[in-house]
C-alpha cells in the first residue's frame, strides 16, 4: 500500500481493502493508523481511493478505482443509484446486508451497553426486497439536479425542474426520479403522470430557497388491500390549477381510493398543521394484519397518520413482539409511544387490558378509531409527553403492568422514563427500537433490574443500513 501526495494534490491511497462496514453504510479501510471511511465500497474489496475529508484519526473517501471486486458485490438495480440518498446498499448482496446489519446489532449491544450477546437469534429478512414500502413523499424543485451528462449538453432549453427527492446534502437540489423500485405500481405511473400534467400545464414547479411556486409535494400511500391514497401539496397555486390537476388524477387513475390536497404556504414540508381536503374518495384508506385463525385487524391510515411503512414486516415485527410478550390473556400491558396503537391492537386479543401511551394528539385518536374499528373494548389511549403522563399517579390508577411494549424513537427513552420503569418493576419488558445504539444505552440502565433473555434483529429497510431489533426483558 503506498500514498502519493503532491503539492496541494488530494491525498490518494493505492491498495485499500475494505474490512467491515460502518453504521452509516460506508466501507471501511485502515491505511496505518488511519480509518477510512468509503462511500459505495463492500467489504473485501481492494481499491484505489481519494480523500474527500480527513481528521485526525479517520477520513472519508470516494473510490477512484476497484482493483478487487468483493465476492459480495452485485450489480445496482437502480439507474439513479450513487444519486439518490436511498437503497445505498443495493450494490451488495442482500444475504451479505443481513449478516452486517445482524453484526451492527451485536457491536452496538454490546460495546454501548455491556449486553451479552451470545443468545441473539438470526435477523429476519424482507421476503420482499424491492417495492417493500407503503409510502413515499415526492417534492417539486425548479432546481433539479444535473448529472454528468446533463451538464455536457447545452443549457439552452434543458429542462430544470424536478418530482422525486433530495439528492443528500442539497436542500434545494432534487433528483429527477424516472423509476423508483421502493413502492410498487400504480406509484411511479402516478408520479410520472402528475409531472407531465404541471410541465404541460405550465404549472410552477417550488422554489426550495426563495420559497415561491405552484407545486410542492406529492405523497403516495398504499396499502396490502390494494388501496391507494393520493395527497398533491400546493403552495401558491389557483383554485382552477388546483381542480384541474386533481379532475385529471381522478379521471386518470380511477383506482386511487382517496385523493386529497393541501395548500401550505409555510417555509417548510410538514403538514401535521395544515388543513386536508378530500377532494374524491375517503380521507383514509385501511391496512390489514393476520392475527391467525382467520381474524385480522384493520387499521385506518390517514394522510397524516404513522404507520410502518413496510407493511409486511411489520406485521413480521410485530408477531415477533407479542411471542416475546408471551401474552396468556389475563395481563394487563402498557403499550408506550403506542402511535396509532398498531402493536396495543394487534395484541389486544390476547390480553386483559391496554394502556397506550403516545405524544402526538392524532395519533391517538387514530389508535381510538382503530379499536372502535376492531371492535376492541379492552384499549385505553393517553396522549401527551411520555414522562409526565408515566406517573406514579397513573400506575396507581391504572395498575402495575404484567408486560410493558415499548417501541421510542430514535433518541429512545427519556432518562425519567426508564427510571419509572425500573421503579415499576413489571415482569416483563419488549422493547422495540429502530436505533440499537439508544436502546443499548437504555438497555444498560434497565439491567439494574432486568436481565436480556432474547435479541431479535428485523429488516424493515432492505438496501439501507437501518435495522429493527426486538429484545425481551424479564425481572431479576
Amino acid at each position: 500500500m503506498s500514498r502519493k501526495r503532491k503539492n496541494t494534490e488530494p491525498i490518494r491511497i493505492s491498495g485499500l481493502s475494505i474490512i467491515d462496514i460502518a453504521e452509516e453504510g460506508k466501507g471501511v479501510g485502515k491505511a496505518d493508523e488511519l480509518v477510512i471511511f468509503v462511500d459505495k465500497a463492500v467489504p473485501g474489496d481492494v481499491v484505489d481511493v481519494r480523500l474527500v475529508k480527513k481528521k485526525k484519526n479517520f477520513a472519508e473517501a470516494v473510490i477512484e478505482t476497484l482493483h478487487t471486486p468483493s465476492a459480495l458485490r452485485q450489480d445496482a438495480f437502480c439507474s439513479h443509484f450513487g444519486t439518490c440518498g436511498g437503497c445505498k446498499w443495493q450494490h451488495m448482496q442482500y444475504d451479505a446486508q443481513l449478516t452486517y446489519k445482524q453484526k451492527s446489532v451485536e457491536s452496538a449491544l454490546q460495546r454501548l451497553g455491556k449486553i451479552d450477546v451470545s443468545n441473539i437469534e438470526p435477523i429476519l429478512g424482507s421476503t420482499e426486497n424491492q417495492y417493500y414500502r407503503n409510502k413515499l413523499e415526492y417534492t417539486f424543485s425548479n432546481k433539479r439536479w444535473l448529472d454528468a451528462a446533463d451538464m455536457a449538453d447545452q443549457p439552452e432549453g434543458r429542462e430544470m425542474n424536478a418530482l422525486g427527492f433530495h439528492v443528500p446534502g442539497r436542500f434545494d437540489k432534487i433528483l429527477g426520479v424516472e423509476h423508483c423500485y421502493l413502492q410498487a405500481d400504480p406509484s411511479n405511473q402516478i408520479r410520472l403522470k402528475v409531472r407531465d400534467y404541471a410541465l404541460a400545464h405550465n404549472l410552477s414547479f417550488y422554489d426550495l430557497r426563495n420559497h415561491e411556486g405552484e407545486m410542492r409535494n406529492l405523497i403516495i400511500r398504499t396499502s396490502s388491500t390494494g388501496e391507494v391514497m393520493v395527497g398533491v401539496v400546493f403552495a401558491y397555486a389557483e383554485q382552477a390549477k388546483i381542480d384541474g390537476l386533481m379532475e385529471y388524477l381522478k379521471a386518470t387513475f380511477p383506482e386511487i381510493t382517496s385523493l386529497q390536497y393541501i395548500v401550505n404556504h409555510k417555509k417548510n414540508d410538514t403538514i401535521f398543521d395544515q388543513e386536508v381536503i378530500t377532494y374524491a374518495g375517503r380521507d383514509h384508506i385501511f391496512e390489514e394484519m393476520p392475527l391467525g385463525n382467520g381474524k385480522s385487524v384493520k387499521y385506518k391510515i390517514g394522510i397524516k397518520s404513522f404507520y410502518q411503512t413496510n407493511s409486511e414486516q411489520a406485521y413480521e415485527l410485530y408477531r415477533i413482539t407479542k411471542e416475546f410478550a408471551d401474552l396468556k390473556g389475563d395481563e394487563l400491558v402498557y403499550d408506550l409511544y403506542t402511535g396509532a396503537g398498531t402493536i396495543a391492537n394487534f395484541v389486544a386479543h390476547s390480553a386483559k387490558q391496554v394502556v397506550g401511551v403516545e405524544y402526538v394528539p392524532s395519533a391517538i385518536e387514530d389508535a381510538k378509531f382503530n379499536s372502535q374499528l376492531n371492535g376492541i373494548d379492552n384499549t385505553i389511549f393517553y396522549a401527551g409527553d411520555m414522562k409526565d403522563i408515566l406517573t406514579r399517579d397513573f400506575i396507581a390508577e391504572h395498575g402495575k403492568p404484567d408486560v410493558v411494549i415499548t417501541d421510542p424513537p430514535r433518541a429512545g427513552m427519556h432518562q425519567d422514563v426508564v427510571d419509572r420503569l425500573l421503579e415499576m418493576e413489571a415482569e416483563k419488558i419488549v422493547y422495540v427500537s429502530c436505533n440499537a445504539a439508544t436502546q443499548a444505552r437504555d438497555l444498560a440502565l434497565l439491567t439494574e433490574k432486568y436481565e436480556v433473555v432474547r435479541i431479535k434483529p428485523v429488516d424493515m429497510f432492505p438496501h439501507t443500513q437501518h435495522v429493527e431489533n426486538v429484545v425481551l426483558l424479564k425481572l431479576k
